[in-house]
């Protein structure tokens, strides 16, 4: 009787198999072979789930991606205020549960900004939206408990933005040396300035 394979999930264990491959070796370094050799299958193999490397780390910020997103509902759940949910939500760019995730994010920016890749063009375009939107909820829900004015809805797009823009600062200039402290800052001055007249 022929064994059926959960292509779904063995792609997924192919693509986790690697990740300190990945992560400690970049894309440029590791190659099919050693990809493959690392995963425990034949360089055909890998092929057949994957058309280059690039995929397989589209696959692996997939995946993680997912794995934060639960960690993060989970600790929003827990937050008794919009501003902790909000430095919560902005924990991704410094907290050192995201750090694999964080490498691999900005090998798969780079990746993005320097190919057309029409699939990881609409996955960026996908998480940006998704986490917007999330965002967005967040600060609604702060209007609507009369933590801050209801203009602060105006500025969600930029808030987000901002945070995002602050990490590829700290990652690519010696500007921001402390990304936590940063950011912290600029939440509490943004709530402080948003707050609700008489609160």
């Amino acid at each position: 009787m022929a064994i059926i394979v959960d292509k779904t999930q063995k792609k997924r264990d192919i693509a986790l198999a690697c990740k300190d491959l990945i992560i400690k070796g970049g894309m440029q370094e590791p190659t099919i072979s050693k990809i493959a050799q690392t995963a425990g299958i034949g360089k055909g193999t890998f092929y057949e789930y994957f058309k280059s490397k690039d995929e397989l780390l589209f696959e692996l910020v997939s995946i993680l991606m997912r794995e934060h997103n639960i960690k993060i509902e989970k600790q929003l759940e827990n937050a008794e205020n919009t501003k902790e949910k909000i430095k919560i939500f902005s924990g991704f760019f410094y907290d050192k549960e995201s750090a694999d995730l964080r490498v691999l994010y900005k090998m798969f920016t780079g990746i993005s900004l320097l190919h057309s890749h029409k699939e990881m063009m609409a996955f960026q375009t996908e998480c940006f939206d998704a986490y917007y939107l999330w965002f967005e909820k967040l600060i609604e829900e702060g209007v609507k408990n009369n933590e801050i004015a209801p203009e602060a809805t105006k500025m969600a797009k930029g808030i987000f933005a901002t945070a995002k823009g602050m990490f590829i600062a700290s990652e690519t200039t010696h500007s921001i040396v402390d990304l936590k402290e940063e950011l912290n800052k600029y939440i509490n001055t943004l709530f402080e300035l948003l707050s609700v007249k008489g609160q």
